[in-house]
C-alpha cells in the first residue's frame, strides 16, 4: 500500500451516532477553577498547509499566506485531572460513557479483556464495552491513577466543546492551532524543524517499528505520553504533534484558495470536523501526519484512545 492509498482510518468511524447526557449539577462557569496556563501568541502572517502531502484527499494544500490576530492557547493538552475536575463538578457524561464503548489500539487491551468489535477499516481497533476517558482500555484496564498528567482520550467533539463552554474557553481554529504548532518556523514540516529525530534525538511520541504490530517504543511510550513531554517548541507548547489526535473549531474541507487570508474560519456547513497532530500510532510507512500541516477529517462523534484536545481564548 502507497502513502497515496491510505484511507484516513488513524482514528476509527464511529458505529453509532447517540448524543451525550450534557446535564449538569451547576451551569455556572468554573470561573478560574482551573489555570490552562494559556500562551499569548501575538498573532501574525505565515505560510500554512504544505504541497508536498503525502494524501491529497487530506487536503493540506496549496500553500497559502494566513494572517491571525492575537490569541491564547494552552501548552498542552486538556489532561485527566483536569478534565475529571470538570466532571466532578459538573456531572457530565461524555458520548463514550453514554454509548457504553468506545475504541482501543489491540496491542493496548488488558491480557484477557474480550476484544469486542472490530473497526472495517483499521482492524487494529477495538470497540471495547466500558471504554472511555476514566477507563482507557476498558474495565478490565489500569484506569486513569497513575496517568492524571496524561492527555484525556476518548473524546468526541461534543464533549471537548461541553468542557470549553464550563471552563471559558474555546477549542482552536485550524488556523491558530497550525500557526501554534509550527512555533515562529517558516515551512517546516516538524514543530521543532525538517528532521523528525535531529541527531537521533526523540522529539514526540510516534510509532516506532513495523506499523501495527510491532513498536519498539524506542521514544519511551507505548501508549499515550504525559502531556509535558519532550522538548516545547519555540512558543513553549508541547506535543503539538504526535501523542494524541487534537480536535479543532472547524469543519472540515479539503477545498482551499491559494490568496491570502484573515482568520480563516472552517466551512459553515459539513458532517466532519479536523483534527490535527497525530499521534502516539502516527509510522511513515501508513499514517504520514504527524507534520505541522497534518489534518484529518473526522466524525464529530468519534472516540477513541489516541483522540482529545487543547483549548485557546482568544481576544
Amino acid at each position: 500500500m502507497t502513502k497515496a492509498e491510505v484511507k484516513a482510518c488513524c482514528v476509527p468511524q464511529p458505529t453509532a451516532r447517540g448524543q451525550p447526557d450534557i446535564q449538569r449539577k451547576d451551569a455556572v462557569p468554573c470561573q478560574g477553577l482551573l489555570d490552562h496556563g494559556l500562551v499569548a501568541l501575538q498573532g501574525g502572517t505565515f505560510t500554512m498547509g504544505a504541497d508536498d502531502g503525502p494524501y491529497p484527499h487530506d487536503g493540506e494544500g496549496p500553500q497559502r499566506r494566513v494572517k491571525l490576530d492575537a490569541f491564547w492557547i494552552a501548552p498542552l493538552t486538556v489532561t485527566n485531572s483536569q478534565f475529571q475536575a470538570f466532571v466532578q463538578e459538573t456531572g457530565y457524561t461524555t458520548l463514550a460513557e453514554h454509548n457504553g464503548k468506545s475504541f482501543v489500539f489491540k496491542e493496548l487491551l488488558p491480557k484477557g479483556a474480550s476484544s469486542g468489535s472490530v473497526a472495517v477499516q483499521a482492524p487494529w481497533w477495538y470497540e471495547i464495552l466500558g471504554a472511555c476517558w476514566h477507563l482507557p482500555e476498558g474495565p478490565q484496564g489500569a484506569g486513569i491513577d497513575q496517568r492524571s498528567d496524561h492527555p484525556v482520550v476518548h473524546i468526541a467533539l461534543p464533549d471537548a466543546l461541553a468542557y470549553c463552554s464550563w471552563a471559558g474557553v474555546c477549542l482552536p481554529s485550524e488556523a491558530q492551532w497550525e500557526y501554534a504548532a509550527r512555533g515562529g518556523l517558516e515551512m517546516q514540516p516538524y514543530p521543532w524543524g525538517r528532521t523528525l529525530e535531529p541527531d537521533g534525538q526523540h522529539m514526540s511520541n510516534v510509532w516506532q517499528g513495523r506499523f501495527p504490530n510491532e513498536n519498539t517504543a524506542e521514544d519511551g511510550f507505548f501508549g499515550t505520553a504525559p502531556a509535558r513531554c519532550y522538548a516545547p517548541n519555540g512558543y513553549g507548547l508541547y506535543a503539538m504533534t504526535g501523542n494524541i489526535w487534537e480536535w479543532t473549531n472547524d469543519r472540515f474541507t479539503a477545498l482551499h484558495s491559494p490568496r491570502a487570508q484573515t482568520n480563516p474560519k472552517g466551512p459553515l456547513n459539513g458532517d466532519r470536523a479536523v483534527a490535527k497532530g497525530g499521534s502516539y500510532l502516527c509510522h511513515a510507512s501508513y499514517c504520514y501526519r504527524y507534520r505541522t500541516s497534518s489534518r484529518q477529517a473526522l466524525d464529530p462523534y468519534t472516540t477513541a484512545g489516541n483522540l482529545g484536545f487543547r483549548v485557546a481564548a482568544t481576544t
